[in-house]
């Protein structure tokens, strides 16, 4: 058994109890199928066509329950592969679908290196895996000779300026624990506590699974194999696979421009450097949220007429009363706060945002033509869909 298979069969991550389903879905990014759609199908999916997604480097099912608990209430046909080398976390994921009566799922215990044994695959979610991989670029090739012709992948990868102080402490645990892993947790916690304040982990406000839980504390401190990429050494790796990056539903992290007051500076500029210069200057983004594919032209939704778009945790009423009180909307980020400006035009056109009315029909409701809605529209489109609080998708529409 490898040292990382042990690992997560003593501290399945994320911890999770099967009994919280009651309770609660876990949401995020990647892997929304309203999210996949957006970036991988240009919000276009025909839904009734069954989904065929691979869930690689499952744990214990966060992205695997997200998928089939959205898809199954929307009443969309799927077939999801999960896969993991642990059998630990594949139970935890188990009893959480389980939990939910969800099916179309089938359970694998083993690598992400043989995803293509099980594919062809419309998409592939792959979380916090391949950085740990004892050589990630056989990983990033094996999930792009996963994916059927159109497919793409939604992945997660750590970056290295947000985990600030994560590296030393790996390195000096991991030359000096010995014994199981409880043990070396057990003697890591005891040391974690007497190192001084002023420790740059200690004093990094972005990182907190190591206060979470154990197998919190394991992964991000005791973790034997873990590399981070910028977001060129990242992009420049899939590249080697095959893929391109798509989009990121955190696109508003990669560009320079509000942190210079003299917006010549980025004249001649390619994009993937203005993200680098970007993540550079922020110095916090710990870990980098995208989707790929092997081709990524016409991949992400426009606002065209037939477009359908959604609203990230508010129906279009509320916020177009938010507007409306505020004059602008605010947004809140984990490291700062911004007002966007919204014409009242506009939100008057959001209150119409419902998840199945078209932008044809937003603007018919809000009694502008097309060439004055798109004019409205495209500004609030652009703002909302780059930090990550509009998408389109007809997931609900049809």
């Amino acid at each position: 058994m490898s040292d990382v298979t042990e690992q997560y069969d003593a501290f399945p991550y994320p911890e999770r109890d099967p009994g919280d389903e009651k309770k609660r879905l876990i949401t995020g990014s990647p892997s929304h199928p309203l999210e996949i759609d957006h970036f991988l199908f240009a919000g276009q999916r025909d839904w009734s066509v069954p989904f065929r997604v691979l869930v690689a480097g499952g744990g214990t099912g966060d992205a695997l329950i997200q998928l089939a608990q959205v898809l199954t209430s929307a009443g969309k046909p799927y077939e999801i592969t999960y896969l993991d080398l642990s059998a630990a976390a594949r139970d935890v994921a188990e009893r959480r679908a389980g939990a939910r009566g969800l099916t179309g799922i089938t359970f694998h215990t083993g690598s992400l290196l043989e995803a293509a044994a099980y594919g062809p695959f419309d998409y592939i979610d792959c979380c916090g895996v391949l950085h740990h991989l004892p050589a990630p670029q056989s990983g990033f090739d094996a999930l792009g000779a996963a994916l059927a012709d159109g497919g793409g992948i939604g992945l997660l990868v750590y970056a290295p300026y947000g985990r600030a102080g994560v590296y030393p402490l790996q390195e000096a645990f991991g030359g000096l624990l010995q014994g199981s892993p409880r043990e070396r947790l057990r003697q890591a916690k005891a040391i974690y506590a007497r190192l001084p304040g002023g420790h740059p982990f200690k004093r990094n406000p972005h990182l907190g699974d190591h206060n979470q839980s154990d197998a919190g504390f394991y992964d991000l401190l005791l973790h034997s194999q873990d590399r981070p990429y910028t977001i060129r050494e990242l992009v420049e790796t899939l590249a080697a696979a095959g893929l391109e990056l798509v989009g990121s539903p955190q696109a508003y992290l990669y560009d320079p421009a509000p942190m210079l007051r003299d917006p010549g500076l980025l004249v001649g500029m390619d994009d993937l450097t203005r993200m680098e210069l970007a993540e550079k200057l922020r110095g916090t983004i710990k870990s980098h949220i995208l989707y790929a594919a092997h081709n990524r032209a016409g991949r992400v939704a426009r606002p065209v007429p037939q477009a359908v778009p959604h609203l990230k945790g508010v129906t279009g009423a509320k916020l177009a009363g938010v507007i409306a009180k505020k004059g602008v909307l605010p947004v809140t980020l984990p490291d700062e706060k911004i007002e966007l400006p919204v014409s009242a035009m506009a939100a008057g056109c959001l209150r119409h945002v419902n998840g199945r009315a078209n932008l044809s029909e937003i603007g018919q409701a809000a009694g502008l033509d097309p060439i004055a809605f798109s004019s409205v529209w495209a500004p609030v489109s652009e703002d909302l869909t780059r930090f990550g609080l509009m998408y389109y998708s007809r997931l609900l529409s049809g």
